[in-house]
């Protein structure tokens, strides 16, 4: 980066645009600039522009000195002559140019992907509609896993009739998600809503959608039972956090993945598909914040004993993109991007952002909830799984397919919520059906 007397490539925009306020930092490095001096201002321009320039606009906002500032950077790089109406600074980039235009003191970022010569779409005010970087490697697909029935409901203090289960099951087997984690068989001690594990799976064994129905099995005791009832895949938990697994299954850390490698030798044996998660994957509400190191390890110690998937879960719901990315950096390096998931609580209103980081580096399975049902029983306050309607709402937002109705997942969650005697924790869930109430009382 050019440099004299201190002033450097950067001093060409204003201060506050250095950063695109989604946390990433954009390189500009145009390598030659103009200026004009009408109304004090500054522009530049890059050397792909025809002779003459491009007719640039000012920087009204910059001060006199900065304008200063800048006429000896210009002097010092060599610049074209240009008259003031457009002020655009353009930086070469692989693939592409990103465009700085400032129209009226007002600043836009549009960046464009000229791969293969193709171009998008015109926006409707007629320019051209260029998507971000930031955007161009979210995956294609992404696959839901909808984990209300199990999840949600195991910490609700209503009890839930068997069949009100199995109708909610094929509900949202119905409406398109791939996959719907049925029910948990656990000791009805510890959790005593899902003590009809066997009954609901009667059921939802016959079901003839292409929906898969995994279970959670905590010991190989729970996997014979879980096969003996019907189940074609389980699923089955530890954590990064050894307080957390002393809590919730009453063994050590490395205890617990001694016994997953007794249920993962015998659904191998059966050839049955095992999911793992990892739970605390951000923080502990016993420990605090967890180590990427150790949630690393954990994923590792699943994917090598047999699991075709690791789900890796912030179960108090904590993170963000600043703790969220560090996270999956460290998992990233020793478990294959394609057997990653995530699940993500939304206690501080942060889920959907940490998805998308998520999706932006390559995972393309999301865990959410229906109506955002669940919690964690071990940490105050926090609230449930993020919802699968507001999921859905994010991927049809950016263009991400993923095969599920949005309307009929609101329908199951206006049905479950009515059954639970409570509102739905999905904001998309209630501005839908706040819109459909005041068209309905407009008719």
């Amino acid at each position: 980066m050019a440099s004299v007397g201190g002033l450097c490539e950067r001093d060409l925009l204003p201060p506050q645009s250095e950063s695109s306020g989604l946390g990433l930092f954009w390189s500009r490095t145009p390598r030659s600039c103009g200026m004009s001096s009408a109304n004090n201002g500054c522009c530049s321009m890059d050397d792909r522009e025809p002779e003459g320039g491009c007719n640039p606009r000012p920087f009204d906002t910059h001060s006199e000195e900065r304008a200063e500032k800048l006429a000896l950077l210009r002097n010092h790089v060599g610049g074209k002559t240009s008259t003031p109406e457009l002020s655009r600074i353009r930086a070469p980039r692989k693939g592409g140019k990103r465009h700085h235009n400032v129209v009226n003191g007002e600043r836009g970022l549009l960046m464009s992907s000229q791969e293969n010569g193709d171009s998008e779409n015109a926006n409707t005010d007629g320019m051209k509609r260029f998507r971000p970087k930031l955007l161009r490697g979210l995956p294609s697909y992404v696959k839901i896993v909808e984990v209300g029935p199990r999840d949600g409901l195991q910490n609700e203090k209503t009890t839930v009739p068997t069949h009100v289960k199995v109708m909610l099951i094929r509900r949202l087997a119905a409406a398109g998600l791939p996959v719907v984690e049925a029910t948990s068989f656990v000791s009805p001690k510890w959790v005593p809503q899902l003590a009809d594990a066997k009954d609901v799976m009667a059921d939802v064994r016959h079901c003839t959608s292409r929906c898969r129905f995994p279970v959670l099995t905590p010991n190989l005791r729970g996997f014979e039972a879980a096969i003996e009832a019907g189940a074609k895949e389980v699923a089955f938990f530890t954590a990064a956090s050894e307080s957390f697994v002393k809590a919730n299954i009453n063994c050590s850390l490395e205890e617990s993945l001694v016994r997953y490698r007794q249920v993962c030798k015998a659904a191998k044996e059966r050839n049955i598909p095992v999911r793992g998660y990892v739970s605390c994957a951000v923080a502990c509400p016993i420990e605090g914040p967890m180590s990427a190191a150790k949630v690393a390890y954990v994923a590792k110690e699943l994917y090598d004993m047999g699991c075709y998937e690791i789900s890796l879960g912030d179960t108090i719901g904590v993170g963000t993109p600043g703790t969220v990315v560090p996270m999956l950096e460290a998992v990233m390096a020793v478990v294959p991007v394609e057997s990653l998931a995530v699940h993500f609580h939304d206690t501080y209103g942060q889920a959907l952002v940490n998805i998308l980081v998520a999706l932006q580096m390559g995972i393309s399975v999301v865990d959410s909830s229906v109506a955002g049902l669940g919690g964690c029983p071990y940490a105050k306050g926090a609230t449930g799984n993020v919802a699968t309607e507001d999921v859905i709402y994010l991927l049809n937002g950016l263009g991400i397919q993923h095969n599920v109705s949005l309307d009929k997942v609101i329908a199951v969650g206006e049905f479950i919520c009515d059954q639970l005697g409570r509102t739905s924790c999905s904001k998309t869930a209630t501005a839908s059906m706040a819109k459909l109430k005041l068209e309905k009382a407009n008719m």
